[in-house]
């Protein structure tokens, strides 16, 4: 109970901040998003319905009062209008949210296998060079511009092999291509990850024994490392998860996929606060509930990690005499 509640209180006070600190670095912004919609002189609006509409959105009010005012509504679930759209920012994020999220779920399965693949062959790889090889996969992956990957991968497969159409495309084979796009850069770092750990596995004395037992290296690698390796490399998945939302702004925008990341585009173009609001809250709640399924799975996978705290003798009992 203690662990449930001290995450909550942690959870608490990351989407405060998320909150706080959105709400002032889009009040810097300059310009004002209801004048780029409304102050076109074909709509012929005076300034007093300006005045109005402005009121309406409470962006008349000083800047604690609509600190404030937002505040209140997140707790009640109220994200507010969109400025550009009039439409409720939930009703917009709950039509946008199904695509991004089957979008970045399979691209972080697909960044698991690749990562298995390249840490698991590396690992077992006979020789040098070519272990070597397989693990300056990685760095080169990292460095990959999501954008250029995106549109290489149109040009290569779409345009030039014509396997994976980009035009009328039925909604599997159109997932082929933004799925890899946003896989193979965050692959990388699961892949360094979860080297590094099966390197330090590797070295520990029980694994020396297993070896000396004749178990072949397959055995060792799959039943007796990857277990005690998967640990940190399923608790940086859960931080990388998030990076996955900011790649779908991108790779959304490059394949004009519907979604979190086309409306935070929009939104930023057209200076819609509210929508950035409620995109960056849902963000930080995202990040807030991996996390917390992660330290929720880590005992599961690692039993070392299930009651530290029982497994600890009282002192009292240490010093008792026999």
């Amino acid at each position: 109970m203690s662990f449930v509640l001290r995450r909550a209180g942690q959870a608490a006070i990351v989407l405060i901040a998320a909150f706080t600190a959105t709400f002032f670095l889009l009040q810097l912004l300059p310009g004002d998003a209801i004048l780029i919609k409304f102050s076109d002189p074909s709509l012929g609006l005076s300034p007093d319905q300006l005045d109005s509409i402005r009121a309406t959105y409470g962006a008349d009010l000083p800047w604690w009062e609509q600190y404030v005012h937002a505040g209140l509504g997140f707790l009640a679930g109220d994200f507010g209008y969109s400025t550009q759209f009039g439409t409720p920012v939930l009703t917009m994020l709950g039509e946008a949210l199904p695509s991004t999220l089957l979008l970045a779920f399979l691209g972080l399965v697909v960044a698991l296998v690749i990562a298995v693949l390249v840490a698991g062959l590396s690992s077992l790889a006979r020789f040098a060079w070519l272990r070597d090889g397989l693990r300056q996969i990685p760095g080169l992956f990292v460095a990959v511009p999501v954008f250029w990957l995106g549109i290489l991968l149109i040009q290569v497969f779409s345009f030039g092999l014509g396997w994976v159409p980009i035009v009328g495309a039925d909604p599997v084979s159109g997932l082929i291509l933004p799925v890899l796009t946003l896989a193979v850069p965050i692959s990388a770092p699961l892949a360094q990850v979860l080297v590094r750990s099966i390197d330090q596995v590797q070295a520990q004395p029980f694994i020396t024994v297993v070896r000396a037992k004749g178990a072949p290296p397959v055995w060792v690698l799959t039943r007796s490392v990857a277990r005690n390796a998967a640990v940190p490399t399923l608790t940086i998945a859960g931080v990388l998860f998030g990076e996955l939302v900011g790649g779908a702004v991108v790779t959304e925008t490059v394949f004009g996929r519907t979604g979190v990341g086309r409306l935070t585009e929009q939104a930023v173009a057209n200076q819609d606060i509210p929508v950035l609001q409620g995109v960056v809250l849902l963000s930080a709640l995202g990040f807030v509930l991996i996390s917390f399924a992660v330290d929720l799975v880590t005992p599961l996978i690692d039993p070392r990690q299930r009651n530290v705290a029982r497994a600890t003798v009282p002192r009292a009992l240490q010093e008792a005499p026999a």
